[in-house]
């Protein structure tokens, strides 16, 4: 399941954002560190293909795949070194897939804000050198403990060894990852090692909701896609206050009308969750039947018999062949008998890359 950790400063509305996506009344104080754990909900994602699929394939059921979200406290300056508290919620950020950075760009004279005024580049730039800082920590940690090995010239010691300098070199350096050059050995490494400044990263700036109609008036907003677009990452305007109101309403149509209401055409939950899959190169395929019709989350790449395996392991160890029709050509022909005839459903062997969008029925033997 991918989950994506929402980090940012004490009073910037994480912990709204995180009301509206569980819809769960964690507390949202006026003060820092009013979340005391890391919270984790899980949500569906919405996926309009679903309900098109039940439809022709006469589904009892239908399963969206989830996202699970981690809302982490109010970090502050410091926190690498045990400011506020500290070290204990960086290691619950390790674990997520990716970082979504919430950065307050709207003014509120009745919501403190911890660093004295809202300045949005020096907010994102404190989170940042801390998740930075307490990497360097890890590493110059580590490094010594590779010492022995590396004496008796030990293979993956020495991998290690490499890669672990090359970040300790980019965060001394105020590099970019982007710029770290590592070897396919490396890489392997670097992900088990779960470094916070190397996970893929997405900026929400939350705005007033009068900002949402048109986000590029506020001058705080344009601040933060000028330094997103220097480093290749986007931002989504978003006004948590808003999404908790969406969150409260239950008819979809209602959803509909209050979200045009803002100039909107879809939420900025759905929004943050699109670019999660975006980063994260995940893509969606899917298996329909009478009794249900669900949909799968795989990485971009991933070959038919890997993909059998989300569903079970013995799919991909006794992997034969995946019929395969696309969404779109299932669209198309308006029904799996007319997308047979028309040669559009395919019997795929074990070297298929899946596809987005792809209606899958694996044939396997145990």
């Amino acid at each position: 399941m991918l989950s994506i950790g929402i980090v940012g400063l004490p009073n910037v509305g994480k912990s709204t954002l995180f009301n509206a996506i569980t819809n769960s009344g964690v507390l949202a104080a006026n003060y820092p560190f009013a979340t005391i754990d890391p919270n984790v909900g899980v949500v569906q994602v919405n996926d309009d293909r679903l309900e098109n699929l039940a439809k022709i394939y006469k589904s009892a059921k239908i399963i969206p795949t989830a996202i699970e979200f981690i809302d982490i406290a109010g970090l502050v300056k410091g926190a690498s070194k045990g400011e506020g508290l500290g070290n204990q919620f960086l290691s619950h950020i390790r674990q997520v897939d990716a970082i979504a950075h919430v950065i307050r760009c709207f003014e509120d004279t009745n919501i403190t804000h911890v660093e004295g005024r809202v300045d949005p580049i020096r907010d994102l730039e404190i989170i940042e050198m801390e998740l930075r800082l307490a990497d360097l920590e890890s590493i110059e940690k580590r490094l010594p403990r590779l010492e022995k090995m590396l004496k008796v010239k030990n293979a993956e010691a020495m991998v290690e060894a490499s890669a672990l300098t090359k970040v300790k070199t980019m965060i001394e350096t105020d590099g970019r990852p982007s710029d770290l050059d590592f070897s396919d050995e490396e890489k392997k490494i670097v992900k088990n090692l779960n470094l916070l400044s190397l996970k893929q990263n997405l900026y929400i700036a939350n705005l007033a909701d009068t900002d949402l109609a048109n986000p590029t008036a506020n001058n705080h907003f344009n601040a933060l896609v000028e330094k997103g677009k220097s480093l290749g990452i986007d931002v989504i305007p978003i006004s948590a206050q808003v999404e908790y109101e969406i969150s409260t309403i239950e008819d979809k149509e209602e959803q509909t009308i209050f979200l045009e209401s803002y100039g909107l055409k879809e939420s900025g939950l759905d929004s943050v969750i699109k670019k999660g899959y975006e980063i994260l190169g995940l893509k969606t395929y899917f298996t329909c039947g009478p009794q249900e019709t669900r949909a799968w989350t795989f990485v971009a790449g991933t070959k038919a018999p890997q993909a059998a395996g989300i569903i079970h392991t013995d799919f991909e160890k006794g992997f034969i062949k995946a019929e395969t029709l696309s969404y779109d050509d299932l669209m198309a022909c308006g029904s799996p008998v007319a997308a047979k005839e028309k040669g559009k459903v395919r019997l795929e062997g074990k070297d298929y890359v899946v596809q987005d969008g792809d209606i899958m029925h694996f044939r396997f033997n145990v």
